[in-house]
């Protein structure tokens, strides 16, 4: 007799490039950079994470990007001060400061940093959270920073869009770095505030869109194992990860989420994190990752314990 399964599996095909200890990462987006990119960190994988901070659309994540791949700093009238903190348009709110020259100073560090860690990667990272912009001026900004809503004027990106905006990016940043990958992947957060049905368009719009992406690209090439190591790929590689469909799909259940209902558990990312090592880590490596892992966990429990007894 067949043994009865109660949930879908989502196939994951093993990734047409490999990470190991002299891969360079960079990552920016939404949930899957901020968790995965934590999760490479403590495996002492070498890994420049969200150099903005958390970004969610599309138009804003392309922008961050174009400023690393030219070495681009922002300037005063990219900043705003609201509540006593200047703040940029471009960043997440950790990077805002007490004043003009501190924000900057935090921000432009950062996007130096990138734009030196851009040039020794072979593999990119991006994530989409929500297809929805908000518009200052007929500029997309990165966040509103909680001024008032009638600053803005909000709307939906479309599939075309995103592809448009995306798909002569890739093409520019492949001619500077022809050996890079670029892995996209969708936020499995729940927008709620748009609806559930608007959360939905959302996520189907950004589905769409990196299809649209993914297929326009080189064909990907076949993974090549040479002991531990993975041979990079000869050309530009662009593929998708699952994240979104493994924690809607196949996970599929409150028991995954955290308590608002809206953000996967941590051991939701868990596995997704392990399903994420087998396609693009040998047993070697995943091993090694795992080890130093629990290295950290030790080393921050020791450091702690020492705070409170003094």
């Amino acid at each position: 007799m067949k043994e009865i399964e109660f949930h879908t599996r989502v196939g994951v095909p093993t990734m047409p490039f490999g990470i190991d200890y002299a891969t360079g990462i960079v990552s920016l987006g939404s949930c899957f950079s901020d968790e995965i990119g934590k999760r490479l960190q403590e495996g002492d994988f070498h890994i420049e994470q969200n150099p903005f901070g958390t970004l969610y659309n599309p138009a804003s994540i392309a922008s961050a990007l174009r400023r690393i791949m030219y070495d681009r700093e922002i300037g005063m009238e990219d900043l705003v001060e609201h509540e006593g903190l200047w703040h940029s348009w471009h960043h997440h709110g950790s990077f805002s400061r007490a004043t003009a020259e501190e924000c900057l100073e935090a921000c432009n560090s950062r996007i130096h940093q990138a734009h030196e860690a851009l040039k020794q990667a072979s593999l990119l990272m991006i994530t989409f959270g929500s297809a929805w912009i908000y518009e200052r001026e007929g500029q997309v900004v990165a966040n509103c920073h909680k001024l008032p809503q009638e600053n803005f004027v909000r709307r939906k990106m479309s599939v075309e869009d995103i592809v448009s905006l995306w798909r002569p990016l890739l093409k520019e940043l492949y001619s500077f770095h022809p050996h890079l990958s670029t892995l996209f992947t969708v936020s499995p957060i729940r927008h709620i505030g748009d609806g559930l049905h608007g959360n939905q368009l959302s996520k189907s719009t950004l589905l769409l869109a990196i299809d649209e992406l993914v297929d326009s690209e080189l064909p990907p090439v076949k993974r090549k194992k040479k002991g531990a190591k993975v041979e990079e790929p000869d050309h530009p590689v662009t593929v998708y990860f699952p994240a979104y469909e493994i924690v809607v799909d196949e996970l599929r259940d409150y028991r995954f989420y955290e308590a608002d209902m809206v953000h996967p558990s941590t051991l939701a990312v868990d596995v997704v994190w392990d399903r994420f090592q087998r396609v693009t880590m040998v047993p070697a490596i995943r091993e090694q990752a795992h080890f130093n892992a629990k290295q950290h966990k030790r080393e921050k429990h020791i450091t702690i314990n020492e705070r409170t007894v003094r």
